[in-house]
């Protein structure tokens, strides 16, 4: 089991604008007796969760009732189901707990079907809590039917695909089991998504079983011995004949074992390079850090695997996205993987939980002779054409972004070329987080994942940054309302080239860009947002000065903001195989 330890609770707020809790609903419901719903949001409270997110409805709203009830825990609701989900997704990021989300039958369960997919890539803990009809229906078309019989829509073998663990309830008693399971699956390596199918009339019936001392503190998986002293013995060589270059991923952060990363290369003498989406878990500033690997990174990473005679992988399997140029450089040397999982590329590898196999592997190293090396290695930065249109470009607006984040300031970067900007040009936040879709690149993510983590913030001390295109805005970006309604301090930056830019430059790389698909009429959102919503400071950036003085101002309130950025749709992004025409195009 992987559990959070189990600690008491205190009492924390039920939510903006809502109403003191009542047990209305559970007297008329069942004369005083609780319902397997009031049991599970217990349980919910028991492992530290204290945000549910969802769009309600009739076959779900006997959960929202109970969360009314339980001041534990507080519901927020979402203005779409995909968002939701990502809302969770970024409350468990940045948080290390689990993330729920909840919705109702039918098309509501099935637009968090994306947002699961994200979270399962992504090894992101996301319990998902789907309302059904009545099990009496089953099978005879109800509305919204997805039991799977009477040829209705199956709905285990739908979420099935898209989580680690799901079940349908058919019981308050099975409840007990399944709950039990579906956390054990979402918080035990891998880890990732798992749903709960809650018929309407489960969920109401009465239920005396406390789940909460069903659960078990987290047990962490420790590295075996003959596989830390492979991977010391071959570490030390390394450092002996050319160096060892470091890759690290987003593991770090979710374990927390950002210091102990540091030990690690203090003692290897190290070059340090991240994986993209792992940018805030080491100095971006430090001397020996090296850049971002794969087809979005940094040309410094590759010479500096090509400068090392071996390569430690930490916290990251190496997809493709983070690899593309490695591939051939660590065929020819030693490479060693920390990770709960095997990785992409050959290794020896040190299994267990990080938490455990890291410090393990620092204690097993003797400190470099001398000191800590000093490899002096400036980053080098890809170098698209010059861009001639209209608008401002991509590496202007990330050095103007860089200047006025906040050291603590959490960086969320939507899928496409806004993306692959700030992931080339903008240093993550010192003491906070960066986070990019890559696991489905989900267009859109960012806004409802930005949520999710300010409401995890509970002071509400630190600033979040959305930083999209508006592809993506168009697709989820009207989640902003969720952010005005709470007054969340998130600054929503939208790069605004009226395109699917990422898609503008494949045909134009592809295909010669003589025609598109993907570029839209103009629009301008600053002017759209201050009309819909009064009290939010929206405003259009076109020049750098003004778009630095547009940041500066939102850092003085704790308020929600948004910026429009006019930008060139025709620009080439910081993507090594758009520069290096590397990709085929379809034969004609």
């Amino acid at each position: 089991m992987d559990f959070p330890a189990m600690t008491p609770l205190g009492v924390l707020p039920s939510g903006v604008g809502s109403s003191p809790p009542s047990t209305d609903g559970l007297a008329r419901l069942n004369n005083g007796r609780r319902r397997a719903v009031d049991r599970l949001v217990d349980a919910l409270a028991a492992l530290g969760v204290t945000h549910v997110f969802g769009v309600g409805g009739a076959n779900i709203e006997d959960l929202y009732d109970a969360l009314h009830c339980n001041p534990a825990v507080t519901g927020v609701l979402a203005k779409h189901e995909f968002s939701a989900c990502t809302m969770a997704d970024g409350y468990a990021r940045v948080t290390g707990r689990l993330g729920v989300v909840a919705t109702t039958s039918g098309g509501g369960a099935l637009n968090v079907v994306s947002a699961l997919g994200e979270a399962y890539t992504s090894r992101i803990p996301v319990l998902a809590l789907v309302g059904q009809p009545p099990t009496r229906l089953d099978g005879l078309g109800a509305f919204q039917d997805s039991s799977g019989r009477g040829g209705s829509l199956d709905a285990e073998r739908v979420f099935g695909s898209v989580a680690r663990f799901c079940a349908r309830v058919n019981s308050p008693d099975e409840l007990i089991i399944r709950f039990r399971e579906a956390a054990s699956a979402a918080l035990s390596s891998p880890r990732g998504p798992a749903v709960l199918l809650l018929p309407k009339d489960v969920q109401q019936a009465p239920s005396d079983v406390v789940l909460t001392e069903l659960l078990r503190a987290r047990v962490e998986t420790a590295p075996l011995e003959r596989e830390l002293s492979a991977a010391a013995s071959t570490l030390e060589s390394a450092r002996r004949a050319g160096g060892v270059l470091v890759i690290a991923g987003d593991g770090i952060a979710r374990a927390d074992v950002r210091d102990h990363l540091a030990r690690l290369v203090d003692k290897l003498g190290a070059r340090v390079a991240v994986t993209p989406d792992a940018k805030d878990v080491f100095d971006n500033g430090d001397h020996r850090f090296v850049g971002v690997s794969g087809g979005m990174g940094h040309p410094t990473v590759v010479e500096g695997l090509a400068d090392s005679s071996a390569c430690l992988l930490v916290g990251t399997r190496l997809p493709v996205v983070a690899r593309d140029g490695l591939d051939e450089l660590l065929a020819n040397r030693p490479v060693v993987c920390l990770s709960p999982e095997r990785p992409y590329v050959d290794a020896a590898v040190v299994t267990g939980d990080l938490r455990a196999s890291l410090p393990a592997l620092v204690g097993r190293l003797s400190l470099v002779s001398g000191g800590v090396l000093d490899h002096k290695q400036r980053i080098r930065y890809l170098e698209p054409p010059p861009h001639s249109g209209s608008g401002l470009g991509y590496r202007e607006v990330m050095a103007a972004i860089d200047e006025s984040l906040p050291r603590d300031a959490a960086v969320f970067a939507d899928a496409g070329n806004c993306g692959a900007a700030a992931i080339h040009h903008l240093s993550a936040p010192r003491h906070g987080r960066f986070v990019v879709t890559l696991g489905m690149g989900g267009m859109g993510y960012t806004f409802g994942a930005a949520i999710g983590a300010s409401f995890a913030d509970t002071d509400r001390q630190r600033r979040v940054y959305v930083i999209a295109g508006d592809g993506a805005f168009y697709m989820h970006g009207f989640e902003l309302h969720t952010a005005v309604e709470h007054g969340l301090p998130i600054t929503f930056v939208i790069l605004n080239n009226n395109a699917h830019a990422m898609c503008v430059t494949r045909e134009q790389v592809l295909y010669g860009g003589g025609y598109s698909y993907n570029r839209f009429g103009r629009a301008r959102l600053a002017t759209g947002i201050n009309a819909m919503f009064p009290s939010l400071d929206a405003r259009n950036a076109t020049t750098t000065e003004g778009l630095a003085r547009a940041l500066a101002d939102t850092c003085a309130t704790r308020e929600p903001a948004f910026i429009s950025v006019d930008c060139d749709v025709d620009e080439i992004p910081p993507v090594r195989s758009f520069l290096n025409k590397e990709m085929i195009p379809c034969p004609r």
